[in-house]
């Protein structure tokens, strides 16, 4: 079975595995905790992202804004840039300055 596996370390929250409608429930019901102090976010191990993970990625940094935090993405596969960019996502799904 695909699965989304996640850790944390110091401010960087990597993600690994597959972001999908099956796999996020987990990290969807932990998103306030997880997000508390991170301002990276390492989406390089995903081996697949679906709509539902997009809007994840998004609610992710949203809740993190709201802490007055502004994550930036790093590891963007050309194959999640072209989610992104199909989805006109750019402006909320930036990489690491």
């Amino acid at each position: 079975m695909d699965q989304l596996n996640w850790r944390i370390e110091g401010n960087r929250l990597h993600l690994a595995g597959e972001l999908e409608r099956e796999t996020l429930a987990a990290l969807w019901q932990q998103r306030e905790t997880v997000m508390k102090q991170i301002d990276t976010i390492d989406v390089s191990a995903l081996d697949r992202v679906d709509s539902a993970g997009l809007a994840l990625l998004v609610h992710l940094r949203q809740i993190a804004l709201g802490q007055g935090k502004a994550p930036g993405f790093t590891g963007i596969t050309d194959k999640l840039r072209s989610l992104i960019a199909l989805y006109n996502l750019q402006q909320f799904i930036t990489a690491e300055r």
